[in-house]
């Protein structure tokens, strides 16, 4: 005679907690490190300036960028305009700047270095500069040293 063989409710559970397992696993792996955060930052700061500058040069108003303990704020812009701030609490600028925006359309070349330093990371901070010439947009560029 012929016999019907299948998988018994133990095997498929077992099955399925092994699968759960894995996927909690992956989902570890797949945290964002500093250095995405970092990038993430960097990213968004040039997507800023440039907006900040196009505000500018439309509304004839100078817009300054500067740095602060805690991030960083548009002046010339009307308050909440552009987001302010960093998206990690790792996230800093090296050292405080100021770049000036507009209203003129070629301004001269102006940078920001940012850095992050992850908790616990004995291998020191990673840092990006978010630069532009004065006539291209700003980009997001590794720090040569």
């Amino acid at each position: 005679m012929f016999r019907l063989r299948g998988f018994t409710l133990i095997e498929l559970l077992l099955v399925v907690a092994i699968i759960a397992v894995a996927t909690a696993g992956v989902g570890f792996v797949l945290r964002d490190s500093s250095e995405t955060q970092l990038e993430r930052d960097a990213v968004r700061l040039a997507a800023l300036l440039e907006s900040a500058r196009a505000r500018s040069q439309a509304s004839g108003v100078v817009v300054v960028w500067r740095s602060t303990a805690t991030g960083f704020v548009f002046d010339g812009l009307p308050a909440g305009a552009l987001a302010e701030g960093w998206l990690s609490p790792d996230v800093a600028a090296a050292t405080p700047t100021l770049l000036v925006l507009g209203p003129e359309p070629i301004t001269w070349p102006q940078k920001v270095q940012l850095v992050t330093s992850a908790p616990g990371q004995s291998a020191g901070t990673r840092s990006l500069e978010v630069r532009s010439d004065g006539v291209r947009p700003y980009s997001v560029q590794a720090v040569v040293q």
